[in-house]
């Protein structure tokens, strides 16, 4: 049973950064459906509300996603260099997945928030262009559900290779 229960929480993470990838590709079509002037790095466009909503739901899958892969897989807590390198093979990568799944977290929230916060409609004046921000925030989605299926799989496998052994 507790075999199923990790396919579905492997499953659901993968589910929601999918759904959350979509959801950013989404908003960048609707910002790119608005008029707009672009000269170099300068762009005066109207907001697209559609894209605002889209760019929104999208932050909010990842952030949903990450909670999920973090609450449910555990924490794998090291403190030194020492206790790094004398960790099981699968508690390392447990450590690595979870910093690399953090990094693309922050850096693909803050690309889907650029790019959101661009479509408000309170920003309708001319400025730097935010151009494909909601999409790489969408391709990194796909990025993120990656790593923390990698980290749920090797947290729980250090965890059941901990109490076995008894480590």
């Amino acid at each position: 049973m507790v075999k199923v229960g990790g396919v579905l929480v492997c499953l659901l993470i993968i589910a929601l950064d999918v759904a959350a990838g979509i959801l950013g590709f989404q908003a960048e079509v609707a910002q790119n459906k608005v008029k707009h002037l672009r000269l170099w790095i300068f762009e005066c466009r109207d907001p697209s509300h559609d894209a605002f909503k889209l760019g929104l739901a999208a932050a909010g899958l990842l952030a949903l996603a990450h909670v999920i892969a973090n609450l449910l897989g555990g924490c794998m807590c090291i403190c030194s260099q020492d206790e790094l390198s004398k960790a099981s093979p699968n508690r390392q990568l447990s450590l690595a997945c979870l910093v690399f799944s953090w990094i693309i977290l922050a850096v693909g929230m803050s690309m889907l928030v650029i790019g959101t916060l661009s479509n408000n409609k309170s920003r309708a004046s001319c400025g730097l262009t935010h151009h494909h921000f909601l999409s790489i925030g969408g391709i990194l989605c796909f990025v993120h559900g990656l790593f923390c299926v990698a980290y749920y799989v090797s947290s729980s496998a250090a965890s059941y290779e901990e109490g076995k052994y008894g480590a």
